[in-house]
């Protein structure tokens, strides 16, 4: 008798790594985004041309991936 293939089943604990890694580069292009364009209208008020553009973009990154550690550091212990 020939052996007929399984259904491969996945594992849904997962998914939820997944999501949480797609839901981190959401915020932090849109994190970037903002923090960006709120640089470039300081910078237009008070007429300094990239310091507060550059500044804020590179808190935003710095933050956003600092909290990303943070978060992948506590679901680390917790499993």
């Amino acid at each position: 008798m020939i052996p007929t293939p399984t259904a491969k089943r996945y594992d849904l604990t997962t998914y939820p790594g997944i999501l949480m890694l797609s839901a981190w580069g959401f915020a932090i292009v849109i994190a970037s985004f903002v923090f960006l364009y709120v640089g470039h209208l300081l910078d237009e008020l008070l007429g300094t041309s990239p310091n507060f553009m550059f500044g804020l973009f590179f808190l935003a990154i710095f933050t956003s991936i600092g909290k990303l550690y943070q978060e992948a550091w506590h679901r680390k212990e917790d499993v």
